[in-house]
């Protein structure tokens, strides 16, 4: 009895009874809420949206690709823009403002027939989507303070639960697939943005401008805007150290093209296997984050953790990048068991990267010019967004599996160096670092 209560205690609370009471207290489990009904309108965006711009306003193929890559481009600066006017403002009311810009441009959607007014409509949307979710960030970092990490765990739950919720309501209207279906589901996500509005109207701003270093694993020096390679009250933009942590940060973000992007063309491209095998990736990713966030947030709390994470996200998707190099070979059943133990690796990866990147670009900024230096390291996940898909299909799927094994040894190889980059700023010390990331 007395063993059992006590593995109960280790374990902790489970994912309902933490929703319920949340790092951050009420403001943050209204703001869950809130992030879980966006996400649930992302999720009928994303499903509908190339069906919409295709057989409601016609466009071509070439058309839809350059709408989306312009818009990606011009969510990248959605992310500093955020950081800065949060150093100005309160982060409710900006977020809120968010909101409320992508309901107005999603109405303009609908009223919209041509590329040329689409292309600007969709390009707001997709900035201030990207500021949204720098805002998120904030808030989290601000209402959770040390406990941050929890509260990221707890966000990625709520926000793919929500994104399947919306993905699996947008398969009923694309099963009736008229016009008027389409339209319904671009409705929907705006309504999502007037209810996410309303929530975080309910909360109130988080006190201070900045947070508590994360105390688990232990704080170093660095991390409390003593050490010296942080510039206290800086810009980020002169901040060489950030700003390299920032483009590293970049390839540390490509899991989420090879799961979006490489592994379905892969599997219809180069393997033999069945392709109804492809809406399973997303599946697995979906239960997994759901399921697993919380527990694999643990790992990552803190600077020692954080930056052991990074090299166990480049193992991860070495090994991920390793099982698409041989699914080439073999039956259609071995080639769909290999690639599903690619999605099951680019998932545990993605577990890792989505907190040791946040956890990491909190405790690499200085705390009087956080804002600032988040809203520069958001950049990073929008750039993947729009250099990834590419990268993919025009040079790593264009060499075949040798492409694939290089992909997956640079990423590994990147992840030291990123790392050790971390470890050095965080003032942990060669000796320190090396036994930090070698506990357990």
């Amino acid at each position: 009895m007395r063993r059992g209560e006590t593995r109960g205690k280790e374990r902790g609370p489970g994912l309902p009874a933490q929703l319920r009471n949340p790092p951050g207290g009420r403001n943050a489990r209204i703001m869950l809420l809130a992030l879980a009904v966006d996400r649930t309108g992302s999720g009928l965006w994303a499903a509908s949206s190339v069906l919409y711009l295709t057989f409601v306003t016609h466009l071509s193929a070439q058309q839809i690709g350059v709408l989306l890559g312009v818009a990606g481009v011009a969510g990248i600066a959605g992310s500093p823009l955020a950081g800065r006017l949060a150093g100005r403002f309160p982060v409710r009311s900006l977020l809120i403002g968010c909101h409320l810009l992508r309901l107005v441009t999603l109405v303009l959607v609908l009223a919209c027939t041509g590329f040329d007014a689409l292309l600007p409509v969709v390009a707001v949307t997709y900035l201030g989507d990207r500021a949204a979710k720098t805002l998120e960030m904030l808030f989290a970092t601000r209402a959770a303070g040390e406990r941050r990490a929890a509260y990221q765990a707890l966000s990625r739950s709520a926000a793919n639960a929500g994104y399947g919720v919306g993905a699996g309501i947008a398969a009923i209207g694309l099963a009736v697939g008229t016009t008027g279906a389409y339209r319904v589901l671009i409705l929907g996500n705006a309504l999502s943005f007037v209810v996410a509005a309303v929530l975080v109207w309910r909360t109130g701003e988080p006190s201070g401008s900045g947070v508590e270093v994360a105390r688990a694993g232990g704080a170093a020096p660095a991390a409390r805007g003593e050490g010296k390679g942080v510039v206290r009250g800086g810009s980020p933009w002169r901040d060489r150290g950030y700003l390299k942590f920032v483009l590293l940060d970049i390839p540390m973000n490509l899991d989420d093209s090879v799961l979006a992007v490489g592994l379905p063309l892969w599997l219809v491209n180069r393997t033999s296997a069945p392709h109804a095998l492809v809406p399973a990736f997303l599946v697995i990713n979906t239960v997994l984050v759901v399921v697993l966030q919380l527990s694999v947030s643990k790992r990552a709390e803190g600077p020692r953790r954080a930056a052991r994470a990074v090299l166990l996200y480049g193992v991860l998707m070495l090994a991920c990048c390793g099982f698409l190099a041989v699914a080439t070979r073999g039956g259609a059943w071995a080639a769909g068991a290999v690639l599903l133990a690619a999605a099951l690796l680019v998932t545990l990866a993605e577990l890792m990267r989505s907190v040791s990147s946040w956890e990491l670009a909190v405790l690499l900024a200085p705390q009087d010019a956080r804002a600032a230096y988040l809203g520069v390291a958001g950049m990073s996940q929008s750039i993947q967004k729009s250099a990834g898909p590419p990268l993919l299909t025009g040079v790593v799927m264009a060499a075949g599996p040798a492409g694939w094994l290089v992909l997956g040894a640079a990423v590994a190889g990147l992840a030291v160096v990123q790392s050790r980059a971390c470890a050095r700023r965080l003032g942990l010390g060669p000796a320190r670092a090396g036994a930090a990331l070698a506990a357990k």
